[in-house]
């Protein structure tokens, strides 16, 4: 079960179980948060298409990244941060790949990142090559290739887990080339480059069991004094979720949640007994 790969529609934030907003969950009992046990990679293009499924007009230039939409967001495990992704707590500066060669280092992880797309994860293993998850199969790439004309950094810092020696990240990332379609126990770029970093289960498909109350809880900082909370029961559905954030972009997240509070209160309004 956990390895099919039917496609599934991401619910609105009117039918997902969030908490409050200020970060204070002020209901009683477990959640239930999306699941993405069904979803498939979600980080690929078909060749001349566009974000939407669209050909490309190949007389409009590609979409450029555009810091202003970056999503920032901290993801907690319990009560510990094991993610951030902030101006404050993070280098966010973006470059061209050729540059970008000039500062990796074998066992680096690389995200390519571009407006209204999602980021594609890779890891550096020396004479600029990366390995990644690209199209449902593992595979060996120029670290130019694999960018597709998309700005690029070093993420190596946004996960707080504690990493393994390069040459093991090199190893753990080499020894998958190859595999494709049910050989794969990752559901994206970025649960895979993650886990060749870190060796953690929880970046696999079905690492972890869906029971109990959500562990994981996704902020997303709406400005400097609001935050959004959601809460998932794997580190998988979490990732997928933010990644979907990072697709959207900024000002998309922030009407959906603007959406979602109107219809909130406009069904408390309409509860009996309310004023």
């Amino acid at each position: 079960m956990g390895n099919q790969m039917d496609k599934l529609s991401h619910l609105s934030y009117a039918e997902v179980p969030t908490v409050d907003p200020n970060g204070v969950d002020t209901e009683e009992g477990p959640r239930i948060g999306v699941s993405y046990i069904f979803s498939n990679d979600d980080d690929e293009l078909e060749e001349g298409c566009t974000v939407d499924g669209s050909d490309k007009d190949p007389n409009k230039e590609e979409k450029q990244y555009d810091p202003r939409d970056e999503v920032e967001c901290a993801v907690y495990y319990r009560d510990e941060c094991i993610y951030e992704k902030s101006v404050k707590s993070a280098n966010l500066e973006v470059y061209s790949p050729e540059n970008l060669l000039n500062k990796c280092k074998a066992g680096d992880l690389v995200e390519f990142v571009a407006t209204g797309q999602f980021p594609h994860w890779a890891v550096y293993v020396g004479d600029f090559q990366v390995v990644h998850l690209h199209r449902a199969e593992v595979k060996n790439s120029c670290l130019t290739d694999a960018s597709q004309g998309r700005r690029c950094r070093i993420v190596n810092d946004l996960y707080k887990f504690k990493a393994l020696g390069p040459d093991m990240v090199v190893q753990n990332a080499m020894e998958q080339v190859g595999l494709k379609d049910r050989e794969l126990s990752w559901r994206n770029s970025e649960g895979f480059a993650a886990w060749c970093r870190f060796g953690k289960r929880e970046f696999k498909m079905g690492g972890e069991i869906r029971i109990g109350k959500q562990p994981y809880r996704l902020k997303i900082f709406m400005s400097e004094k609001h935050s959004h909370v959601l809460e998932f029961q794997s580190l998988e559905d979490m990732i997928m979720e933010k990644r979907r954030n990072d697709h959207l972009g900024r000002k998309a997240v922030l009407k959906e949640l603007a959406t979602h509070f109107s219809s909130v209160e406009q069904s408390k309004s309409e509860e009996p007994g309310a004023d």
